[in-house]
């Protein structure tokens, strides 16, 4: 084989073994590649306690509940198909309101309670983002502008 064979022999096995380790890396890292889950993806996808995941969807109105300690508040986040009850220690960001988009990060605890450590509430009166307008336009609720 001549030296020019040689090296495009090289260069194509060295192409194949990229793309087949990055083909595995991106079905291992499938999961953790979504930005968040809705309360109806939560209930299809089992979640464990153990791992951490971002849910996201509205508050729903009337389920705002602050605790007697005064820093822990409970609401439910609701895809209008389903429902997750969160639990918060903290200070709520300003624009949190019930009715309104939320994202919470952290993770359930033994009874199905989630436990955020992170709440980011919507930046502005015209912002949903876009997999809670999405989840909600496929369940025939909202008719908001499209957002892609």
């Amino acid at each position: 084989m001549t030296r020019k064979g040689r090296r495009g022999v090289f260069i194509f096995s060295g192409l194949g073994l990229f793309s087949l380790a990055a083909a595995l890396a991106l079905t291992a890292l499938s999961d953790s590649i979504i930005y968040f889950y809705s309360p109806t993806d939560l209930i299809a996808k089992k979640i464990s306690e153990a791992q951490r995941v971002r849910v996201g969807g509205l508050v729903k109105k009337n389920s705002k509940f602050v605790e007697s300690d005064g820093v822990t508040i409970r609401f439910i986040i609701t895809d209008l198909e389903n429902e997750v009850t969160v639990k918060y220690k903290g200070v709520l960001p300003d624009l949190f309101r019930e009715g309104q988009g939320v994202v919470t990060e952290g993770q359930f605890d033994q009874i199905g309670i989630f436990i955020a450590d992170k709440v980011l509430a919507k930046h502005d009166e015209n912002y949903m983002p876009r997999e809670v307008a999405d989840s909600l336009r496929k369940s025939g609720v909202w008719k908001g502008p499209n957002l892609k």
